[in-house]
């Protein structure tokens, strides 16, 4: 369980001002020394994560932050970190100690309240001292629960993971599907999985790894074929496989190979459906109609991964778009955990399938765009747009194939009442 990957995991964010306990409280609870804990205040500088199988959850990732109330030029960064975390926080812990709740503490319950962020106050070091009554109140009055704790000597720990289990957002206990209710028990999806030189020796890359695992859990056959096997694969069925999903790379040859009654979709527009907003990827790909040669793109890769040859990301999209376009793109690459400090800055941002990412992570950064109203799509719809295969490649969503016909319409029908200039 441990090796499961960061992006199935809940992610629990420990908060709270410096010396309150965090890395103490993080210790107990996964029984091991994963942060220093020390009385001088700001041991923790970056954010400590420890993956770990908290039952009935199942996989979580405990991520421990530097102290709100940190001082000076580094302590403003720290700070600054710590807030980047709430991006990917499921359920936030605060631990609060002799301080009590102040200022501070209001300010990050008011920034868990606008995520929409379950919150556990944890109030810490019992032992030395009984929490004050009117921090109690205040807690009670936003309808918060608190748990008391010492966490130097472990006691509360039973209390604080019955309350984290009461909390867990519906959307991780109740997990949304890959692909199999795209696909019955006992029908197939045929998964085209390219062999390149980015793909890892001896292992399937995970999208492609997880939507078999899906497909076996739901009592439903995968065949897994390349690209140039697939033809002859389909000719060897008895029957129509139920989907087709292929490596959005190879789009335009898998849709020539399938025939046209067969859905097909790519693994990246599946794990948009999983972790991001299908409908506003669906409606961002008609922003790409709208470059121009030289416009300024953003292109964010979730994995952190060293570019081979010819890198899907830094490439071929690139090279994709400037085809459609007439012309080459400004393309900005973000990688890994970092993200657009300013969208607005951008006409489209193109994001990849996410699967390192949770789900709550990947709809901050759509947020953000929304904020400065940019418009994002992701890898497979950008892919599948400019391969002129889009309607194809949404065959199998109607509601998004829906929302991409109205969006269509509506700027079909804004564009003949204000006819550009000759």
């Amino acid at each position: 369980m441990n090796a499961a990957p960061r992006g199935v995991r809940l992610h629990i964010g420990i908060f709270g001002r410096r010396n309150v306990g965090k890395s103490s409280l993080l210790n107990a609870l996964t029984r091991q020394q994963v942060s220093i804990v020390s009385p001088e205040p700001g041991t923790t500088t970056d954010p400590v994560e420890k993956p770990m199988e908290l039952l009935p959850l199942g996989p979580v990732l405990f991520i421990d932050t530097a102290g709100i109330d940190d001082v000076g030029a580094l302590g403003a960064q720290r700070v600054e970190r710590t807030m980047k975390a709430l991006d990917r926080t499921e359920l936030a812990i605060l631990v609060l100690a002799e301080e009590g709740l102040g200022n501070l503490e209001i300010g990050l319950l008011d920034a868990f309240d606008q995520r929409k962020i379950p919150v556990l106050p944890v109030l810490n070091k019992t032992d030395l001292a009984k929490p004050d009554d009117a921090t109690m109140d205040r807690l009670l009055h936003r309808g918060l629960k608190p748990v008391s704790v010492s966490a130097s000597r472990g006691d509360g720990m039973a209390e604080i993971h019955e309350a984290l289990v009461a909390l867990a957002p519906d959307e991780f206990l109740n997990a949304p599907t890959i692909l199999s209710d795209l696909v019955p028990p006992g029908e197939l999806a045929v998964l085209v999985v390219p062999v390149d030189k980015e793909a890892p020796k001896g292992r399937l890359i995970l999208p492609q790894a997880q939507a078999i695992r899906d497909l076996l859990d739901h009592d439903a056959y995968a065949l897994v074929v390349k690209e140039r096997e697939l033809r002859d694969a389909l000719d060897r069925l008895k029957r129509k496989p139920a989907l087709v999903v292929t490596d959005s790379q190879a789009f335009l040859k898998v849709a020539g190979d399938t025939p046209p009654d067969v859905p097909l979709t790519s693994f990246s527009i599946l794990f948009a459906r999983q972790k991001g907003d299908l409908l506003q990827f669906a409606r961002g790909a008609l922003a790409i109609d709208n470059l121009k040669p030289g416009d300024r793109i953003a292109i964010a890769e979730a994995c952190s991964h060293h570019p081979i040859g010819e890198d899907i990301g830094r490439v071929k999209i690139p090279r994709w778009l400037g085809q459609y376009v007439g012309g080459s793109l400004d393309v900005v690459q973000v990688q890994g955990r970092d993200f657009i400090d300013h969208p607005e800055e951008f006409k489209l941002v193109i994001h990849c399938g996410s699967c390192m990412l949770n789900r709550r992570e990947v709809l901050s950064r759509i947020f953000a765009c929304n904020r400065a109203s940019v418009p994002i799509t992701n890898y497979g719809m950008a892919i599948a747009y400019s391969l002129g295969i889009f309607e194809r490649a949404l065959q199998p969503f109607p509601s998004a194939l829906e929302a991409y016909h109205q969006a269509s319409a509506s700027r079909a029908a804004k564009h003949s009442k204000h006819p550009p200039d000759a």
